[in-house]
């Protein structure tokens, strides 16, 4: 059986990802009647891909919140790149009237997806040139959509109003004013469908020529996973400040008694999914050690092996990868004008930009954070240090850079570029020489445009394939990827993060985190905290490990859309989105001067941002739906 994850021929690649633009080919405007569009194979089909259009597109800058909304990036101001109505959340700029990624009734119209889905599954039966096999599967890909599209709303709002069947045209003005139906509620819905749909969907992709994208088993229980996670996590799971929210008729809307049985579940509905994904033969990607006539260092073996986990097509890590979300247009603001020759280049916007604490919470290169490592000098992280020959494949040689940037986890040199850092591919394949960044006032990665540069000095280098190259004038060719939604490391940690929760440290809590950290390059947590950590007994009580399994996360999973929704379901996004986002002083030329951090903004973060607001135009509309707590 040909698996999911299976290499395939770049050439092979390249038509799979041109032919998934066929989940584009929507029914058309003028079919006439439902009975149209199901009376051949080719009409439904259609059908089933217009229910795919509606997902979310994960590596939008644009739509996916979790890119900017959050604390991952900042932006110059006033900023006249891309259009990021997030960063305006970020900003503290939400509001009810005309809600930012209104989701609800505007943004990619979800409940539209819904209402799409059901139809395809009441009336795929009447197709009359299908096998019943194919059926099933076409109705549990349906049902997948379906619950995704639930799970994207809930997450966002909280309490939804659950979409089980459309209404007939029949129905009266109040028959179609819905009403939020309790979290709990809205869970098991989702988790439903998601069996329901895993019961008839394939394991794998076969004909990886004409479908890859499209769900399978696998994803479907590696998605129940996260629901369940999710649902587990201290935001849905006895949050005591919904006390009281409740529907117009008195409904209440959370349960405020924590049970520590849904990690239970939750650990078994990953454990579920992690043994499909090894019966599929996925894995921990890992870098082919050699490049042609080049010989690579085991650092960046490692580095890359990082970085390709999310930007090599197909590879063996990939769960999900979305194929509507090819990964372009964020590769481009990722870059800055790596060329000297070329910093002219418009192709290579560089905007995007990590503020210095997601910098400052990748670890030590002894596998433990910074403020923790008692070999690490964190006091002294702004000093200036000059990089040496033992720095030669992490930082440039005899460059002066901020001490921060020294002794450091594989995963910050794989995540992160700098003024100082080195940065492999984009046509240079040799490691002993590589691209250099240096961004100081008048240096080519520097402030040289108005509208392409980076306001704190760091780029998310981990998004960037390596495979792109950059050309003379204004060419940078991209090598797009379907932007991972998740990958095997990701449900790793979730696995580890459930088992902690339910009874405390254990064997495959620390087998699974291990697992991750050993892919990154560092040592076994238990052993890393005994030899490097001010309180080597951390990781052996549950609040301990649950601080370290988070962080991993954090490191781990940077820059691909986790960070935003793991804060929020783990209760921490009022205390860490309330910091200032700070940035190096990018205008000055002597390092001791641009070392110098700035405040960029400060942050703030209500208790009612955790659920984004209905538009009040949608609550005059419908008197039965409440508003979201706060707003």
């Amino acid at each position: 059986m040909m698996k999911l994850n299976k290499m395939i021929y770049p050439l092979a690649l390249t038509i799979v990802l041109t032919a998934c633009d066929k989940y584009l080919n929507v029914v058309p405007d003028n079919v006439a009647t439902i009975d149209n569009a199901f009376s051949m194979r080719n009409t439904a089909e259609k059908y089933l891909f217009t229910c795919y259009r509606y997902l979310p597109s994960h590596a939008s800058l644009t739509s996916n919140p979790a890119h900017t909304a959050g604390d991952e990036y900042w932006f110059y101001t006033p900023f006249i790149g891309f259009d990021a109505p997030g960063w305006q959340i970020a900003r503290s700029n939400q509001g009810v009237v005309e809600p930012i990624l209104n989701y609800w009734d505007g943004q990619s119209q979800p409940f539209q997806g819904i209402r799409d889905c059901n139809i395809l599954m009441e009336n795929i039966g009447r197709v009359p040139d299908m096998d019943e096999v194919e059926k099933k599967r076409w109705i549990a890909e349906a049902k997948f959509l379906k619950a995704y599209y639930h799970f994207w709303l809930l997450r966002m709002y909280g309490p939804i109003p659950l979409i089980r069947e459309n209404l007939p045209i029949s129905a009266g003005v109040e028959e179609v004013k819905v009403t939020r139906e309790p979290i709990d509620d809205g869970f098991a819905y989702i988790v439903q469908l998601l069996d329901e749909a895993a019961a008839d969907l394939p394991p794998s992709i076969e004909d990886e020529q004409n479908e890859l994208g499209r769900i399978t088993r696998t994803i479907a229980l590696s998605t129940k996973a996260l629901v369940l996670s999710t649902a587990a996590s201290p935001l849905f799971n006895g949050n005591t400040e919904y006390v009281g929210y409740a529907n117009t008729d008195g409904q209440l809307l959370f349960n405020s008694e924590y049970s520590v049985e849904k990690w239970r579940v939750a650990a078994e509905a990953c454990h579920e999914a992690i043994n499909l994904c090894h019966e599929m033969g996925l894995s921990l990607h890992r870098f082919s050690e050699g490049i042609g006539q080049f010989q690579l260092s085991p650092e960046t073996v490692t580095q890359m092996s990082i970085r390709e986990a999310v930007t090599e097509r197909w590879n063996p890590e990939i769960i999900w990868g979305n194929t509507n979300s090819t990964a372009v247009a964020i590769q481009r603001e990722a870059t800055p004008p790596l060329d000297p020759a070329n910093v002219s280049n418009q192709n290579t916007k560089g905007n995007l930009a990590p503020p210095i604490k997601i910098a400052e919470q990748f670890y030590s290169i002894h596998g433990v954070p910074i403020n923790e490592d008692k070999t690490y000098d964190y006091a002294g992280r702004y000093n200036l240090r000059e990089a040496t020959a033992d720095d030669k494949y992490r930082l440039q040689e005899g460059y002066t850079t901020a001490g921060l940037h020294f002794d450091r986890e594989p995963r910050f040199y794989a995540s992160l570029a700098f003024d100082g850092a080195l940065w492999y591919g984009q046509g240079r394949r040799d490691d002993n020489d590589p691209w250099t960044v240096r961004s100081r006032l008048g240096q080519p990665q520097s402030k040289v445009s108005s509208n392409r540069y980076s306001i704190t000095g760091y780029w998310p280098k981990k998004l960037v394939n390596y495979q792109n190259t950059i050309g003379t004038g204004n060419t940078y060719t991209i090598r797009y990827y379907p932007f991972p939604v998740m990958r095997l490391a990701d449900l790793y940690l979730l696995y580890a993060e459930c088992l902690n929760e339910y009874s405390g440290p254990g064997e495959d809590t620390y087998a699974f985190l291990d697992k991750v950290r050993e892919r990154a390059g560092l040592p076994p947590v238990l052993e890393a905290w005994k030899q490097y950590a001010r309180d080597p007994e951390k990781p052996t009580s549950q609040n301990g490990l649950r601080n370290i399994i988070q962080q991993e996360r954090l490191n781990e999973l940077a820059f691909e859309g986790h960070r935003f929704w793991d804060l929020r379901r783990w209760k921490r996004a009022h205390i860490e989105l309330n910091q200032p986002i700070t940035g190096w002083d990018i205008d000055q030329e002597a390092p001791e001067n641009y070392y110098r951090v700035r405040t960029l903004f400060n942050q703030s973060f209500l208790m009612r941002d955790y659920f984004w607001p209905i538009s009040e135009s949608s609550l005059i509309r419908n008197r039965k739906l409440v508003q979201s707590p706060g707003w």
